[in-house]
């Protein structure tokens, strides 16, 4: 055989596997078009066991919303897109994944934003400030046992919207807190006065912590354990009412 027969050959032997390719592609993408909907599952990813996302409100919501979720209906005509936009617009969703499997299903997949400290005013609305500094709504499904926030100056913070952008100092401060298990554990509140100083409220102990405006925050936390390490054990825990640290190397107790 020659070697422009075998050039022949190998060539007619490519083109048939390429027209079996394309034939195969095409028998896919025609049983793909053909799928039909076979129901709707939705897994929320919860944090540390608690769910600010129910999965029935998500399925009800979505299912209410799109009424052409109906068993049998063309998977090709399902927009799966439009149906990530609307549960990423839950308040407490973080970022949201639809996609269908083989079965016929689509399948919704959660991410919740984590609440990090919760913003208290006595005559109106509260809200959460999530890791991201973002400001959320409460739930009605689940109240989470974290920071408080609560004075005159919380309103401005509600208003705000994203504290990262105009309280990031405050924000380091949650932060600071959120991070350290000690003192996550130990400080239960934080007032917010008018013009932005900070007064701090422990689990354990009645003083009174006056931390004025977010900064020096490691070193203003340094005097406090400084409080606890060696003022506390001469004079005992109720021998003050009032700690400062606001001024620099100055801890002040009335």
């Amino acid at each position: 055989m020659g070697l422009k027969q075998v050039k022949i050959k190998q060539s007619a032997v490519f083109t048939a596997l390429l027209l079996v390719l394309v034939g195969f592609i095409g028998f896919v993408e025609k049983k793909g078009a053909e799928r039909s909907y076979h129901g709707l599952s939705v897994k929320v990813h919860g944090i540390s066991d608690v769910y600010f996302v129910e999965e029935d409100e998500i399925t009800s919501m979505l299912l209410k919303t799109f009424p052409h979720l109906t068993e049998g209906a063309k998977l090709e005509d399902i927009q799966l897109s439009k149906l990530e936009e609307r549960v990423e617009r839950h308040p407490f969703v973080k970022n949201a994944e639809v996609y269908n499997n083989l079965k016929g299903e689509v399948l919704v997949t959660i991410d919740q934003y984590r609440p990090m400290a919760r913003i208290t005013r006595p005559l109106a609305a509260d809200g959460y400030i999530s890791a991201e500094g973002l400001i959320l709504p409460t739930s009605s499904h689940y109240t989470s046992r974290v920071l408080i926030l609560e004075g005159d100056g919380v309103d401005d913070l509600l208003a705000a919207k994203d504290l990262s952008k105009e309280h990031q100092a405050l924000l380091d401060l949650i932060y600071f807190i959120d991070r350290s298990e000690f003192w996550s554990a130990q400080i239960a509140s934080i007032e917010v006065a008018r013009n932005g100083d900070i007064s701090l409220y422990q689990q354990v102990g009645r003083q009174r912590i006056e931390f004025g405006k977010p900064v020096d925050i490691a070193d203003k936390f340094e005097r406090i354990n400084m409080f606890y390490e060696e003022i506390i054990p001469k004079k005992g825990w109720d021998a003050y009412s009032r700690v400062n640290v606001e001024f620099k190397d100055q801890i002040i107790c009335e």
